[in-house]
């Protein structure tokens, strides 16, 4: 796909989220068409993702977590089968008390990979229906992929 190409179906994205999300807001790169969300207006957001025609966004292929040492950022990669586009959504949590709505209900697959999240980097996933450890056992202490994480074999610090 030409860049042109690829820059006009982002900002035909953008007009149309924007109808339904006022306030929303962009983080310019030229990869992905990239919105920021606040936690607190996520769910909203995620549902008019998923159901507004048009939209459509009916695939989650990615969900991650990034430790900005002062803050983390969730980041969710959508697809829309229907239409073809491709959406990022990035939303800013607390450091000490990372929070976030789940998106299970909307995207089944989330629910793995919020699990996943929650497990390495200790973000809560509010109402998830089976918020529990993944990979490490209950008696793990810590969280390994933030950085303030003291690994008492490999003593790396970031």
């Amino acid at each position: 796909m030409a860049d042109e190409e690829m820059n006009a179906k982002g900002e035909g994205l953008k007009v149309k989220i924007g109808e339904w999300l006022p306030l929303a807001q962009w983080e310019e790169g030229p990869e992905w068409t990239t919105l920021l969300v606040e936690p607190a207006s996520w769910p909203e957001a995620a549902k008019l993702l998923r159901f507004t025609p048009g939209l459509d966004f009916d695939f989650l292929f990615c969900l991650t977590c990034i430790d900005w040492k002062t803050h983390f950022t969730m980041v969710y990669h959508f697809r829309s089968t229907l239409h073809g586009h491709e959406l990022v959504v990035k939303s800013k949590l607390d450091h000490n008390q990372p929070a976030i709505e789940t998106v299970s209900r909307i995207w089944r697959t989330a629910e793995f990979h919020e699990r996943e999240a929650y497990d390495l980097f200790g973000v809560n996933f509010l109402h998830h229906p089976d918020l529990r450890r993944l990979f490490l056992t209950d008696e793990w202490v810590g969280y390994p992929l933030r950085k303030d994480y003291e690994d008492p074999v490999n003593m790396i610090k970031l």
